[in-house]
């Protein structure tokens, strides 16, 4: 026999897990890399940096998981070149 807290386990489970993310506006991703507006969007035109995602006409953000693995990626090859 079957608990209710198992039963609830079970069903959460069998469902296929959702990778979360979150958008970060451009003063979270400054700090997150430690660079500049300018900086930023000069690597993107570079393609350099992940693309911004447009919310709307004059609002741009972020993938989260796209910022932190750039900056895991530069932590990796250990400086700049």
């Amino acid at each position: 026999m079957q608990t209710a807290a198992q039963s609830v386990h079970l069903a959460h489970a069998a469902k296929p897990v959702t990778p979360r993310d979150r958008l970060l506006r451009l003063p979270d991703v400054e700090t997150a890399t430690g660079c500049k507006k300018s900086t930023i969007y000069k690597l993107m035109k570079e393609g350099k940096f992940p693309a911004c995602v447009r919310i709307t006409a004059r609002m741009s953000a972020w993938p989260e998981s796209a910022v932190l693995q750039w900056v895991q990626d530069r932590i990796k090859e250990g400086g700049a070149k």
